[in-house]
């Protein structure tokens, strides 16, 4: 193994460490010493790799967005070729809601991180929105081309409902996550709604 690519294993271990801490214990309880001793590796070689616990977060943060973009990706490539823009806003918002052990892990640690901002505006100024604004500039983009294919009514406002969807799985999401219903009824409950949507 040659030295960059053990350079990067290294901060991956690292960074998924937090990820792992932060899925089951919460960032709260994610300092260096315990993201090294999750870790296996010395307190030492963690401030080596990041010279700050700032640093380990965006690190961890970007691999999370990576991981959620993998299984985007494998939703919507399951989605159908090519897939109608019903096709690929359906799997997006079916794909991020927690009904399988990978997406509830997703969203557990999401909520840390979410959980972490909201006590630090700074934070949160820089790194708040970023995924969301992402996610609702797809989805109204997909409304577009479903109004343009005739699937969607022309009445409806892209950006605005692009909203409402995220806000929607988020919240049902919330409510999987906190035990007010499972993952199959937050779909059904999704499938609902995007039924009532694309059939107005």
């Amino acid at each position: 193994m040659n030295a960059k690519v053990e350079h990067e294993e290294r901060r991956r271990q690292i960074a998924e460490a937090l990820l792992r801490i932060a899925d089951t214990q919460g960032l709260q309880s994610a300092s260096m010493r315990a993201v090294a001793a999750e870790a296996g590796v010395s307190l030492r070689l963690v401030q080596y790799y990041f010279e700050t616990k700032e640093g380990l977060l965006l690190d961890a943060l970007a691999r999370l967005g990576a991981q959620l973009q993998d299984r985007m990706a494998r939703w919507i490539a399951a989605a159908g070729s090519p897939p109608t823009p019903r096709a690929l806003v359906t799997a997006v918002l079916a794909c991020i809601l927690p009904t399988d052990a990978e997406s509830r892990r997703i969203a557990r640690t999401y909520t840390a991180y979410y959980a972490l901002v909201l006590n630090d505006p700074e934070a949160l100024a820089k790194h708040g929105t970023g995924q969301a604004d992402l996610l609702e500039s797809f989805l109204a983009e997909q409304l577009r081309a479903a109004q343009r294919d005739g699937g969607l009514s022309p009445a409806r406002d892209p950006r605005i409902t692009a909203a409402g969807l995220a806000a929607l799985v988020n919240g049902l999401g919330q409510s999987v996550l906190g035990g007010q219903r499972d993952g199959e009824a937050a779909l059904a409950i999704l499938t609902h709604h995007l039924d009532e949507l694309f059939d107005a």
